[in-house]
């Protein structure tokens, strides 16, 4: 297959139909997932680490950067621990990533004005919106990636092992708290993927739309590269405090009652997270997230276009 096809010119042509869409959307996901992923673990395994709230019941407190912390991980636990939890981020992805693309091109389209274009603000919208719903639904999933994640780090600290695979996580999971379970720490998911999708589907399809019509740039993949780079660095601003919130409330162990036992909810995690260990801590994680959703954004959008232009679909 040709690679970086012009919009003009595709390499054939198909029915541009919504399933086809939502499973371009996952294919692209998946290359860019497998291809970023040990930031994403780094960044979890980053983000509850010297985490005082779980010192007072038993964790050793840490505090690594993000190389010292991906190469311990390498060391103590393999490389290939370094892509621990991928396979529910496959399952969650074949939720979200498909969800969220269809939700925000019919939120689009209801949100141009009479010139069929589309403002920041209603960009900003639309993505806050799609990436709110499609979390919602996939959040379970994004459960059982924190606890495969920071599985290895239990282990470290002598602890003994819960489960071997994703499977058994969600078996866990339900035996401790229910169907309701799945959806702990789901508020704050939610924020993140609202805020991740207003710098990813927003920022990209505004700068991608800016860059042709103002400098009259040609639909491919250097105007797909420039707008996927700005995409990515909005998300990590953007998400990063949400992330470090929901990452700690999934992580937390929970009691007989199915609660978790270090915090009460969202603002609690938020008040003692800053109490404890400053503001800068909402931004744990920041480097390795933002180096995994700039790359991220760049692999998946031009996977995306390039699909679609292979298979005669239209672009983002």
């Amino acid at each position: 297959m040709p690679v970086l096809r012009n919009a003009d010119h595709p390499a054939s042509k198909a029915t541009d139909s919504v399933a086809a869409r939502y499973g371009v959307a996952v294919l692209g996901a998946w290359a860019a997932e497998t291809a970023t992923y040990p930031f994403d673990l780094t960044k979890t395994r980053l983000q509850i680490q010297s985490e005082v709230a779980a010192a007072k019941h038993g964790y050793k407190l840490e505090n690594l950067g993000m190389i010292k912390t991906a190469v311990g991980i390498a060391k103590q636990e393999g490389v290939m621990k370094l892509w621990t939890g991928l396979m529910p981020m496959f399952q969650r992805h074949a939720i979200y990533s498909g969800c969220r693309l269809i939700f925000y091109e019919h939120f689009r389209d209801a949100l141009k004005d009479e010139n069929g274009k589309v403002s920041l603000g209603a960009a900003s919208i639309g993505g806050l919106a799609a990436g709110s719903l499609a979390q919602l639904i996939a959040s379970p999933t994004d459960l059982v990636k924190v606890q495969m994640q920071a599985e290895g780090r239990r282990l470290l600290q002598g602890k003994p092992s819960r489960f071997t695979n994703c499977r058994q996580v969600y078996k866990m999971l339900y035996t401790e708290a229910g169907i309701l379970g799945f959806w702990r720490g789901a508020i704050p998911n939610v924020q993140r993927a609202a805020l991740v999708n207003m710098g990813d589907l927003a920022a990209y399809d505004y700068s991608k739309q800016f860059l042709m019509r103002e400098f009259g740039m040609a639909d491919t993949a250097l105007v797909h590269a420039m707008a996927a780079f700005t995409a990515g660095f909005v998300a990590a601003v953007m998400g990063t405090p949400a992330d470090v919130l929901k990452t700690r409330l999934m992580n937390q162990p929970v009691g007989p009652d199915g609660r978790g036992t270090l915090y009460r909810g969202m603002i609690d995690c938020l008040k003692q997270s800053v109490k404890n260990e400053g503001i800068l801590s909402l931004y744990k994680g920041f480097l390795p997230l933002w180096m995994r959703l700039g790359p991220w954004a760049l692999i998946n959008w031009i996977a995306f276009e390039n699909i679609m232009l292979a298979i005669g679909g239209q672009t983002f």
